[in-house]
């Protein structure tokens, strides 16, 4: 018997934005899959329009499962992951430990397919389009709980937003030109 998927499915009780108050509430699992849409978005994007060689199917796969050690760890809130390097690094080897005990839980004849996903082993340019797009739905989170009159994800949108332009990414910028206005719309108003 494995517990793999039994435990990937309790993504759904991983709250984020835990020191935020939220006029919608976000959990992992929700996150990662707007990661993966986004993700995917952004390698094809950089396929079709810059001609670069990424594959988006394995971009989508790697940001799936970006966050799944958390399952064991819960989401720690960015001021506090970042608060220090000691912190950061202290966290980072237990989302691997953790990552690790997700593995373990794979039955062996599926480990070799799945550990690469579970530890976010990709190249550097697919890793990049992933962590692009985790902070452009971050952004997105705050741009909706902006628009729904919650004025305390302000600071975190501005912040967001320069992190996002530095990374100097054209895919993103096309990202940030083409898409994101709409999320500040209502239904009404994307028809």
């Amino acid at each position: 018997m494995s517990h793999f998927f039994a435990m990937l499915a309790r993504m759904k009780h991983i709250r984020r934005w835990g020191l935020m108050r939220c006029v919608q509430e976000e959990n992992i699992q929700e996150h990662s899959l707007r990661v993966s849409m986004i993700a995917h978005g952004l390698a094809l994007i950089a396929v079709r329009r810059f001609n670069k060689s990424v594959n988006p199917e394995r971009v989508a796969l790697l940001a799936m499962f970006h966050d799944a050690a958390e399952v064991l760890t819960g989401d720690l809130p960015t001021p506090i992951k970042y608060f220090n390097p000691r912190i950061k690094t202290a966290f980072n080897e237990i989302e691997d430990v953790s990552a690790d005990k997700l593995v373990s839980y794979v039955p062996d004849d599926l480990r070799a397919d799945y550990e690469p996903l579970l530890k976010c082993a990709g190249s550097d340019e697919e890793i990049l389009f992933v962590k692009a797009a985790d902070k452009l739905c971050a952004y997105l989170k705050c741009i909706e709980e902006l628009a729904a009159g919650n004025t305390e994800f302000a600071k975190a949108k501005k912040a967001l937003y320069d992190s996002i332009v530095n990374l100097k990414m054209p895919e993103v910028e096309m990202f940030l030109k083409e898409f994101v206005p709409s999320f500040s719309l209502t239904l009404d108003e994307l028809e």
